[in-house]
């Protein structure tokens, strides 16, 4: 039975807590309370939690917005058992954490692995799910390692050694490799400099063994459990509103969720030209305005 542990609670208005779901509690934060539509978040990895996606804040100057940290990520349990990281468990999850605040109609918007987790969601079918945002979408893992070669082929060469040496000899948790990627991690995935102290936040509190598991030792390389996640055939059969939003220099790259947009039928597009795959970071103001006029301008067409 899906339960809310509550610190400070009433209705859908602000507040924080958790709730239980399979496998042990999610942390939960709700800020805003207008009368729109509430949006919930789900945030990338697997593993890494929401504190990334707190510039969302400012689109609850219209609705509610439900930020929670996955279980194993951030505020939420650190349960042991690796049975638990799978993409099933993770779906009914987000199940469960809807039914529990009692979010009958909903946006979801979903980052990166979220994506995949907010796909894999409608294709249970859930009512009352009025529209997505597929935000640096990863929903083919195919398209990830062709576009992730493209970059990492421009690289500079001792830093491409160093990846190749470490990833062929099974070190990929030497501080060398750690050096390495952060050179990948710079250019595509936040072009903020200094970084925001939310993405730092986010690697501080990143579950490393679920994001192992399921995806790898890199952004750049999937050997996990998702290693094979092929989902774009499902995109034409997607009916509800869709915006698929990119980075110019997104390693979730622009050229790819505009494929995405193409097999979606009732879907938009917004790519932002200063930014890496943490747009709500890179360019905060502009990613918060383009959410808030989409959601808008939906709702107002109803």
């Amino acid at each position: 039975m899906t339960r809310i542990i509550s610190t400070a609670f009433t209705g859908l208005g602000p507040g924080e807590g958790f709730i239980e779901v399979e496998g042990g509690r999610v942390w939960y934060r709700i800020v805003g309370s207008g009368d729109a539509t509430p949006l919930l978040l789900l945030h990338g990895g697997p593993g890494a939690p929401s504190y990334y996606l707190n510039p969302l804040e400012k689109v609850s100057e219209d609705r509610p917005v439900i930020f929670y940290d996955q279980l194993g990520a951030g505020r939420s349990d650190r349960p042991t058992d690796s049975a638990l990281w799978s993409v099933d468990r993770f779906v009914r999850e987000l199940a469960q954490v809807r039914d529990a605040l009692d979010l009958d109609e909903v946006h979801i918007l979903g980052h990166s692995w979220g994506s995949m987790l907010a796909v894999e969601y409608m294709l249970t079918n859930p009512h009352g799910v009025e529209s997505l945002i597929l935000a640096s979408p990863a929903l083919s893992v195919r398209r990830w390692a062709d576009d992730a070669e493209r970059l990492l082929a421009d690289l500079p060469a001792s830093v491409q050694e160093a990846i190749a040496s470490h990833e062929g000899a099974g070190t990929t948790d030497s501080a060398e490799y750690q050096e390495a990627t952060m050179e990948y991690y710079r250019r595509y995935l936040s072009r903020s400099d200094p970084w925001s102290p939310d993405l730092e936040a986010t690697f501080q509190n990143f579950n490393a063994e679920i994001y192992g598991l399921m995806w790898g030792p890199s952004e750049f390389t999937a050997t996990g459990l998702l290693k094979d996640y092929e989902r774009e055939d499902v995109l034409s059969d997607l009916a509800l509103p869709i915006l698929f939003t990119a980075g110019r220099h997104d390693e979730a790259t622009p050229e790819t969720a505009a494929h995405f947009h193409s097999l979606a039928p009732n879907s938009q597009i917004a790519i932002f030209e200063n930014s890496a795959h943490m747009t709500m970071l890179d360019e905060p103001d502009e990613y918060v305005a383009a959410i808030r006029a989409f959601l808008n301008e939906l709702e107002q067409s109803q």
